[in-house]
C-alpha cells in the first residue's frame, strides 16, 4: 500500500541548518558508494562529475571513499585527493553540484589491510598489528589478501599528517567538508577492534588508546576545514571479525565525540538492523552516546528513514543503491512515483 503524505508537511523535505554556513534542503543524503570510476591515475573524470552533479536534488552528497596516500589504496581506479591534477578533477566535481544547487563532502580513507601489494608497488599493507584478512581481493583475478605489516608510530603519525593534507585540498577542490572513512574494517576502524589491534603500546590495550588515532586525525583535520564528519561501524561485520570487548571502545569513544564539534555522526552499515550486544540497531546505539546530528545508513528506503527520522533515531537518511538506479530520486519520492529498481548491471556505468 502506498503511503500518500503531504509533501509539505513530510520530515524527509524538511530543511536543516547543520551550522552558520552549511544548511540542507531536504534530509536526505547521498551514501558514498565505491564506483572505481576514477582515471587510472586516480584521477576524477568528468564523467564522475555529471554523475554528481545529477544528484544534487539530495540534501547532502557524500563522495565516494578517496584515498589520502598511494599506499593507502586497496582497490582499482578509486579516487585520491593527494596530488594537484586529483584536487582537479574534484574541483569539476564539486563546482557541477554546487551548479545544480547541492552540497557535497568528501570521504577520506586508508584501506590498510584491506589491500594487496599489487596495488601498492609490491610494499606490504599496513594495520595496526600483523593480523592477516583471510579472503579474495574484489575486482581481481583471484588474488587472496596477505599478511599486513604492523605500522610503525612514525607511519602513524605520517599517516594523520595525510589525513590533514587531504583535508586541505579536499577545502582546495570546493567540498563543503569532510567524512573521516573510520568503518567498514578500513585502517581507521582497524584500530578500534580487537580483532585487528593487539599493539600494547600507546595505541593499543585499551579503549582510550585504541582511539587515539582517530582523535588525533580529528583534531589534524579540523585545522584545515570547518566541517569534520566521522562514519562509524561498532559492531565489527565487514572486513573484521566482532570481538564483545569491541563494544567498550565505543561506550568509550562515542559521548567523547560530543566535545569534538563534528558536523555529524554516520553509521557505517549495510543493514542497520537490531543488534544484541548493543541493545538496537547501529543508530539507536549512536544516538544514545552522540548528541549532535546523526546519519543513519544502513538498508533505508524512504519510508523506513522517514520513520528513523520521526521516532528520532537520526536527524538525516543515507540512501545508497537506489540513487544509482534513480538519479532523480529525491523528485520520484516527493510526488510519489514508482522508483526503477537497481540491479548489478549499472555498477559498470556512470548513469
Amino acid at each position: 500500500m502506498t503511503i500518500h503524505i503531504n509533501k509539505d508537511e513530510d520530515i524527509l523535505f524538511k530543511p536543516v541548518k547543520l551550522s552558520d554556513s552549511l544548511n540542507l534542503k531536504n534530509r536526505i543524503v547521498m551514501a558514498p558508494m565505491t564506483r572505481s570510476m576514477a582515471d587510472d591515475n586516480l584521477v576524477p573524470t568528468d564523467a564522475m562529475a555529471e554523475y554528481y552533479g545529477r544528484r544534487a536534488q539530495t540534501g547532502l552528497i557524500i563522495a565516494e571513499a578517496t584515498i589520502i596516500t598511494p599506499l593507502g589504496q586497496g582497490y582499482p581506479n578509486t579516487p585520491g585527493l593527494y596530488s594537484q591534477s586529483q584536487i582537479d578533477g574534484w574541483k569539476k566535481v564539486t563546482d557541477k553540484v554546487h551548479q545544480n544547487g547541492g552540497k557535497i563532502v568528501a570521504q577520506i580513507w586508508h584501506c590498510g589491510r584491506v589491500s594487496h601489494p599489487v596495488y601498492l608497488k609490491g610494499e606490504k599493507p599496513v594495520a595496526p598489528s600483523a593480523v592477516a584478512l583471510s579472503g579474495r581481493v574484489p575486482r581481481t583475478d583471484n588474488l587472496q589478501y596477505g599478511m599486513p605489516r604492523e605500522i610503525t608510530n612514525t607511519e602513524i603519525k605520517d599517516v594523520i599528517n595525510q589525513f590533514a593534507q587531504a583535508a586541505a585540498n579536499a577545502q582546495k577542490a570546493g567540498f563543503d567538508g569532510i567524512e573521516l572513512h573510520a568503518a567498514n574494517g578500513y585502517l581507521l576502524d582497524q584500530f578500534l577492534h580487537f580483532e585487528t589491534n593487539h599493539r600494547t603500546d600507546e595505541w593499543g590495550g585499551s579503549a582510550e588508546n585504541m582511539s587515539r588515532i582517530l582523535f588525533e586525525v580529528i583534531d589534524a583535520v579540523k585545522q584545515e576545514i570547518e566541517h569534520v564528519s566521522v562514519r562509524l561501524s561498532p559492531v565489527g561485520y565487514l572486513h573484521i571479525e566482532h570481538d564483545p570487548r569491541d563494544k567498550s571502545v565505543f561506550d568509550y569513544l562515542l559521548p567523547r565525540l560530543n566535545d569534538c564539534s563534528l558536523t555529524y555522526v554516520h553509521t557505517g552499515m549495510y543493514e542497520d538492523i537490531h543488534q544484541e550486544q548493543l541493545g538496537g540497531t547501529v543508530t539507536q546505539y549512536i544516538r544514545n552516546h552522540y548528541k549532535g546530528v546523526v546519519i543513519a545508513n544502513g538498508g533505508y528506503d524512504a519510508e523506513s528513514g522517514r520513520q528513523a527520522l520521526l521516532k528520532g533515531d537520526a536527524d538525516l537518511i543515507a540512501i545508497g543503491r537506489p540513487l544509482i538506479a534513480n538519479p532523480n530520486y529525491v523528485e520520484k519520492v516527493r510526488n510519489n512515483e514508482p522508483l526503477k529498481a537497481f540491479h548489478t548491471e549499472l555498477l559498470n556505468e556512470l548513469i
